[in-house]
């Protein structure tokens, strides 16, 4: 209890524009205290029924994650279109416009919820609060880079809020958040991070990152060969534990996150 107030007099002390004092409350941004304990459960097919007060996370590819509730509500990040050789119609699919790999223009209609994570006309940015009761969607507006100059607002960085945990998907991140941006995001339990150091945020800026979200799992995305997945988890590796698995899925729970902050590892594979 003295952890909570300490976290929440400290969110109320943080600076806020005005937009910023508008934005709805969100459990993120108050605390989310990792549990003793590792447990995860995994190597469950996406069909199955997911635990109680857990998460399900399958890695599918690139950018793209399912995250499955116990509800039996599907969410896709980064969504293109194809999921793999199924006919499962996600609740909501959340989309970014720097590269045809994260975003499709023509998404299933019968999709009910479609999240761009831009405004038009570009630059605009845009805001997502979709509540679903099992879940909240919410986005943080980044900036991209567009040809030689940058896209205010292009990108967004979008949490789920969901079985008490704060799952963040930070797109195609292209710089450092600022000090208002982190404090939108809030606390992280489980954070999905492009590590192709390239493309998206440097390695150099990447690691920061992550030391400053503090995030209990870490999971990385957006690296196109083991090279450059391993070239990550050296740089990562003195500040995080590294948990290495031979599959897609993991299923966790507030009362199941590590004791130390870890990278978990996944290895993509679409839907079957």
């Amino acid at each position: 209890m003295p952890r909570l107030l300490t976290a929440l007099i400290a969110c109320l002390l943080l600076p806020a524009t005005a937009e910023a004092q508008q934005r709805r409350l969100s459990h993120c941004i108050a605390i989310a205290d990792a549990a003793p304990g590792l447990q995860y459960l995994h190597k469950a097919s996406w069909q199955a029924p997911v635990p109680d007060e857990h998460v399900r996370l399958h890695y599918i590819t690139h950018a793209s994650f399912l995250l499955q509730t116990e509800g039996g509500m599907n969410a896709v990040t980064d969504f293109t279109g194809y999921i793999g050789n199924v006919d499962m119609i996600p609740d909501v699919v959340t989309m970014n416009h720097a590269h045809s790999t994260h975003w499709t223009a023509n998404p299933d209609p019968a999709i009910p919820h479609v999240l761009r994570g831009w405004g038009e006309p570009f630059g605009s940015g845009i805001t997502h609060h979709l509540d679903l009761d099992e879940m909240l969607v919410r986005n943080v507006s980044t900036d991209i880079r567009s040809g030689t100059s940058v896209e205010e607002d292009g990108n967004s960085i979008f949490v789920f809020e969901v079985a008490g945990l704060c799952i963040g998907h930070l797109g195609h991140l292209h710089h450092m958040p600022n000090d208002e941006q982190f404090a939108a995001l809030g606390r992280l339990d489980v954070v999905m991070v492009a590590v192709d150091g390239g493309r998206t945020l440097p390695l150099s800026e990447v690691i920061p990152l992550l030391e400053r979200l503090r995030s209990s799992v870490v999971v990385p995305m957006h690296w196109f060969s083991d090279y450059g997945l391993e070239r990550f988890i050296d740089q990562v590796s003195d500040s995080f534990a590294i948990d290495r698995r031979d599959g897609p899925s993991m299923e966790i729970s507030l009362r199941t996150l590590p004791r130390e902050p870890t990278v978990v590892v996944l290895r993509p594979s679409y839907l079957r």
